[in-house]
């Protein structure tokens, strides 16, 4: 039987607002990514956001982003590669301190927004980053897209891999995903996005924006839970994958 992850990417409130639809969403995936505080998230959501986990059984991920809540971490920064390792020991940390009060174990960590892109395609901050990890804890997975420097400076520094894909996302020949910048970015057609999951799964194939057909693994998906149609397609899409033999399971437990 096939097995795979589902994630999400919650914790997103911040102080007096709220971002995301965090309470139906958790029901649906096995593993979320927790916001760290710097692009989104403070101590209280993190703190709210790790027990809702651990009442609807998901396992708990740090997702640590640039210091850039303005923005909220989707603007690219120059930052030194010494500050960018600080600032992620900095959040896995936190996360880390909150799942452990609650007797959960941090099971990955993936980076947001801007800084997962820039480390698919930076060598030096994508080792930065996977050292920052392993300097935490080397039994943490590292989550992002295959075939990317984030995956050689994840082996490189002896943390095991999560391979990501997206349920609703377009990507390029080079198996990059299409920028949000260009109309094309985003998938709207639910039974073409749960075709074409089912396809990642089963098949490790996916077409890309050209037409061109791209190998791929998918080890964990990720869904949005950013509004109520978001939460629904993600009900509709483990539903897709259960119903064709698919076992939905925190990654911790088959990689």
């Amino acid at each position: 039987m096939a097995v795979v992850d589902l994630n999400s990417d919650i914790g997103e409130s911040f102080g007096a607002y709220r971002i995301g639809m965090d309470e139906e969403i958790v029901k649906y995936v096995s593993s979320a990514n927790i916001a760290c505080g710097f692009h989104a998230g403070d101590p209280v959501v993190m703190e709210r956001t790790v027990a809702l986990c651990e009442k609807n059984g998901a396992a708990v991920g740090a997702h640590p982003g640039f210091p850039d809540l303005m923005g909220f971490g989707r603007r690219n920064m120059d930052i030194s590669l010494s500050d960018v390792k600080s600032y992620i020991i900095y959040q896995i940390g936190a996360l880390k301190a909150f799942a452990e009060s609650h007797g959960m174990k941090l099971q990955h960590v993936k980076a947001h927004g801007a800084l997962y892109n820039m480390a698919a395609a930076d060598e030096k901050l994508a080792d930065a980053i996977a050292q920052a990890i392993a300097s935490v804890d080397k039994n943490l997975i590292c989550v992002a897209m295959a075939n990317t420097a984030m995956q050689k400076a994840a082996e490189k520094a002896g943390l095991k891999f999560a391979c990501e894909v997206f349920a609703d996302r377009n990507v390029n020949p080079d198996g990059t995903l299409v920028s949000r910048k260009l109309p094309n970015a985003m998938i709207h057609d639910e039974d073409l996005a749960c075709r074409r999951v089912l396809r990642m799964v089963k098949e490790g194939m996916v077409e890309a924006v050209d037409g061109s057909h791209i190998k791929v693994k998918a080890d964990t998906i990720c869904v949005h839970g950013d509004n109520p149609q978001a939460v629904e397609f993600a009900l509709r899409l483990r539903k897709v994958l259960e119903e064709n033999g698919v076992k939905i399971a925190p990654m911790a437990s088959f990689l």
